[in-house]
């Protein structure tokens, strides 16, 4: 059994349950837990830590000790990672002013738009060395759409975007905006009509 230590980065909200992603303290390496090889969130249950004051749920910034059972990645999210069934240990939190030392800095965020093309990623057309970024931005603004639908617009590397939202906190950050550090952990999500679309998946 393997057990790695994660800083959390995300736990989100995918099919009413949760997608959590982090770096290895060892190595600054993306992981995104999974519950099967196909990729699948976790569970309510599965999601939970252990001290010695009981059982809560995982939240960004927390050291989590993990079992992993096993790699399983998928040309569009190389990072996954198999849980095992041991319980997760929780060893301490990172500081919020010690984020940016977890921060990436690509060229783009997979290109320009809001998705990329399934196709082209199976095809090699669109080359996915990590499915998850930590990124520094500019001019954010969180806001509900004419759908009522989450959303974040914001400038990264001079190049716009608008993604989607699955931060469970999206409400609470919105009334307190201005107390934001415009850092966002973005994600891109499974295939989904012919498509994966980036998610915004954390934001700090």
């Amino acid at each position: 059994m393997n057990k790695m230590t994660i800083v959390i980065l995300a736990n989100s909200v995918k099919h009413h349950q949760h997608c959590i992603a982090g770096k290895t303290l060892q190595d600054s390496q993306w992981v995104r837990l999974v519950s099967d090889k196909c990729g699948a969130e976790l569970s309510h249950e599965q999601v939970k830590y252990e001290n010695p004051y009981g059982k809560f749920n995982v939240k960004p910034l927390q050291k989590v000790i993990v079992g992993i059972a096993k790699a399983v990645p998928l040309t569009n999210q190389p990072e996954n990672q198999l849980i095992d069934e041991s319980a997760w240990q929780q060893n301490y939190s990172l500081k919020e002013k010690d984020l940016v030392n977890y921060v990436d800095t690509p060229t783009s965020l997979w290109g320009e738009g809001d998705r990329v093309s399934y196709q082209q990623i199976q095809s090699g057309q669109v080359k996915i060395p990590q499915s998850l970024y930590l990124v520094q931005v500019d001019a954010l603004n969180l806001y509900r759409n004419q759908h009522d639908k989450r959303r974040v617009s914001f400038s990264y590397n001079g190049i716009n975007y608008d993604l989607a939202v699955t931060d469970p906190n999206f409400d609470k950050m919105l009334a307190n905006a201005s107390e934001l550090m415009g850092i966002l952990c973005v994600s891109l999500g499974e295939k989904f009509e012919g498509n994966c679309f980036k998610l915004v998946a954390t934001v700090f």
